[in-house]
């Protein structure tokens, strides 16, 4: 009796925008919930991971290192992302600038130094721990 094994995960173009569109989607959503909230809402990283684990299998990663890899980076663009927009829309509001002349004009150290205002140990924990998630869940 002969079994047919199942075809192996194929990538294609769509394998390689849904992490993206999920990166910034998910950035996006974080920004107007922290701003809405006005808070950092740092474990909001958690959830990013989990949900870009899981466009990475809709996209048909295959198992292993490289998926969890993109899921480590990408969630790492998630909270760089979201945490230079929370940065930079609240320098726009305090400068009368829109959101996006001043995420243009926010220099790297300036957003250094403000995010190591805004992120204490705890926003830090629960960036690790988004990592984390990432690397298992995306395996």
């Amino acid at each position: 009796m002969d079994t047919l094994a199942p075809p192996a995960p194929t990538r294609t173009w769509l394998s390689w925008l849904l992490p993206l569109l999920g990166t910034a989607g998910f950035a996006a959503l974080w920004v107007i919930a922290a701003l809405y909230a006005d808070r950092q809402l740092s474990w909001m990283a958690v959830v990013g991971a989990l949900d870009l684990a899981w466009m990475l299998r809709l996209g048909r990663w295959p198992r292993g290192r490289a998926r969890a890899i993109a899921a480590i980076a990408g969630t790492a663009a998630i909270v760089l992302l979201a945490n230079w927009w929370i940065i930079a829309s609240h320098v726009a509001g305090a400068l009368g600038l829109s959101a996006w002349d001043a995420a243009v004009r926010l220099g790297w150290n300036h957003a250094w130094t403000l995010a190591q205002l805004a992120n204490g140990p705890v926003d830090l924990a629960w960036v690790a721990i988004a990592v984390v998630v990432a690397a298992l869940t995306a395996r």
